[in-house]
């Protein structure tokens, strides 16, 4: 198998609100959309994709419709503290605070309107 594309494609109920969130605070843009789904870039740099589809569409099988969960997106960027003033300033709710990891990482998480969570986080030394 030769893979040629990679993404994480979330279920939510409402693909516009969710769509909006995520351009409006991690900078995505529209690179295909329609009421039902919409599938996001972060950058025109960088190939990063996320995607978004309603949780009842019919093309998820019945057994699997509704919201993502238990789905944890990771964000690497330069400065989680920053980043996390910015989105304080926004008026996000943050669910974890920021805390740096023995294993080398600076972190905090929040979460999207369907509740997946979003781990923005900073490589540093491992304690």
């Amino acid at each position: 198998m030769r893979i040629t594309s990679l993404y994480p494609l979330f279920q939510v109920k409402d693909v516009e609100a969710s769509a909006r969130f995520y351009e409006t605070h991690f900078g995505f843009t529209r690179i295909f959309s329609s009421d039902w789904y919409v599938q996001l870039r972060a950058t025109a740099d960088h190939p990063f994709e996320i995607a978004l589809i309603g949780q009842d569409h019919d093309s998820i099988p019945v057994s699997a419709q509704g919201a993502s969960k238990s789905v944890i997106l990771s964000l690497y960027v330069e400065d989680a503290a920053a980043e996390l003033e910015r989105l304080i300033a926004a008026g996000l709710t943050i669910t974890q605070p920021l805390r740096d990891e023995v294993f080398g990482q600076r972190h905090f998480i929040l979460a999207d309107p369907d509740g997946i969570l979003i781990d923005v986080i900073t490589p540093i030394e491992p304690a």
